[in-house]
């Protein structure tokens, strides 16, 4: 063996030696301002939730304004720091008030910040119906061209769903690209679907939107297969020379939606497993839905521990999220988080992502929360009510929780509670009235409808723990022969209670 201490092959390996040179390895002044890489890795704190890993991770992802298209610098690439897109909104004012049109477009503005745009400038009419063929009128629209050029803006959002030819002529008078608010939304749900299920939906939705809207430049839609479809070049499935590109893309487009659908389906028979295998327990379940950032996902965290992601952004969270906990007196319950809904809420998403609101239908009670802040929470409790109805929600038990109470004018809180009888007010940022509402919650669950008083033998302490989380006990009593309960239990529980039943129920 080689000796380290002299470098000298010849002379004898002396351990003293060697230990001697290892002194004051550990201490401080000698480390040279060295740092081991495993110190303080990110994510390694046992105290982290899932959803702050997301929220860092999303952090870390977000587009920055002033960034070249052109990669210039190798930290452009590793941090896939990427330029916004600049967009001007446009909107149309056909009933309600000019409040209303204002916090419409500012509700746009978030949109589309969310989605990774700098908001240049917006500008909105009131007319009786939009244009049919510009949405805004060819007069606005010589206008909207002029805004276009003087702020160098590359996008252009309208506050509505446009039709093919709309976005077309607009698209071709004021030469830049053109989306409308279904469009915006559908890229902030592609951004934010994590879920295969939720990638799923949002991929049909988009497809759905997409069908009716193919466009090509000039005639490139229009150009017809010609005779290399007899040939190699057009393949098993051509219709014929006389196919044009638009219905080849067409067809493609409605097999994936066919081959979506199906994916979705099985998908949805694994949600109704759970589902009946709640039922079947007799769990009761609690819908947490409601406008989008009313603070759904922060309610959770703040009822259940849930440690779901929380993030100040519209569309924050999109899959659902299911946690059972208890009530005081030990009886379980499921509570869902469910995706937010919105003004205008694109058709194609509810008829995508309809598997998933079922939870909030077949649920026994829905925590509608409402942002108490915003300029307009009445605006919020319709446009979601409206959602509620299309899914078939709007028999289930509702108690409506207005957040943000330490946030919100205390006058705006009193005209909701006066508004909202059946309501609640709570902070999810501090905790304020959040006892208050699990009170509620607790009260509002379907209660077992059979009472009973049996005893018990010791022997049954599987039988006891079910009554306590199952049923409700009114009153308990150990004794020399076993456990005396009384109180009230589901019909199947109160048959397996028969041979120990010591009053009739």
């Amino acid at each position: 063996m080689t000796n380290a201490h002299t470098n000298d092959p010849t002379t004898p390996f002396d351990l003293d030696a060697e230990l001697s040179d290892t002194e004051g390895w550990d201490d401080e002044d000698t480390d040279d301002g060295f740092e081991s890489g495993y110190a303080d890795l990110d994510g390694d704190d046992p105290e982290e939730s899932a959803g702050d890993v997301d929220l860092a991770a999303r952090h870390a992802l977000r587009r920055v304004a002033g960034l070249s298209t052109e990669l210039e610098d190798i930290s452009e690439v590793e941090y896939r720091q990427l330029r916004l897109e600049r967009v001007v909104l446009v909107g149309v004012w056909t009933e309600g008030s000019v409040e209303d049109a204002e916090n419409s477009m500012a509700e746009l503005a978030l949109l589309a910040e969310t989605a990774g745009s700098q908001v240049l400038d917006a500008l909105y009419q009131r007319r009786q119906k939009p244009d049919p063929a510009t949405f805004i009128g060819r007069g606005k629209v010589e206008g909207l061209h002029e805004i276009v050029q003087a702020t160098g803006a590359d996008t252009v959002i309208c506050d509505g769903e446009l039709a093919p030819s709309q976005l077309r002529n607009l698209e071709d008078r004021v030469k830049v690209k053109v989306v409308d608010r279904t469009a915006l939304i559908l890229d902030i749900f592609a951004q934010h679907a994590k879920s295969r299920e939720g990638q799923a939906q949002v991929e049909l939705a988009q497809l759905s939107y997409m069908k009716q809207r193919l466009r090509g430049w000039g005639g490139n839609l229009s150009r017809q297969a010609g005779g290399r479809v007899g040939s190699q070049g057009g393949g098993i499935g051509g219709r014929g020379p006389g196919e044009t590109k638009i219905e080849t893309d067409r067809r493609r487009i409605n097999t994936k939606i066919a081959k979506l659908r199906n994916e979705l389906k099985h998908m949805r028979t694994t949600r109704d497993t759970k589902r009946s295998e709640r039922k079947r327990h007799q769990i009761p379940s609690v819908a947490i839905a409601g406008y989008t950032n009313a603070g759904k996902s922060s309610l959770l965290n703040r009822l259940t521990d849930a440690g779901v992601l929380v993030e100040d952004s519209l569309f924050a969270t999109l899959d659902p999220t299911t946690r059972r906990t208890t009530t005081s007196d030990g009886r379980i319950y499921t509570m869902s988080d469910t995706v937010g809904f919105v003004r205008h809420l694109p058709h194609q998403l509810v008829e995508a992502f309809r598997s998933t609101l079922e939870e909030v239908a077949d649920s026994d009670l829905i925590l509608h929360v409402v942002d108490g802040s915003h300029p307009d929470p009445e605006g919020q409790l319709a446009a979601v009510r409206e959602v509620f109805a299309e899914i078939g929600a709007d028999r289930v038990p509702e108690l409506v929780v207005i957040n943000k109470a330490d946030a919100a004018d205390p006058m705006v809180l009193a005209r909701l509670r006066q508004r909202e009888p059946h309501s609640v007010v709570v902070s999810a940022r501090t905790g304020e009235g959040i006892a208050a509402a699990l009170a509620t919650i607790e009260s509002e669950l379907p209660r077992p409808g059979m009472p009973f008083e049996a005893l018990v033998p010791y022997e049954r302490g599987d039988l006891l723990n079910r009554i306590h989380t199952a049923g409700e006990i009114e009153h308990l009593e150990h004794t020399g022969e076993g456990t005396v309960v009384r109180g009230r239990v589901h019909e199947d529980l109160a048959g397996e209670l028969a041979p120990y039943l010591t009053a009739p129920a």
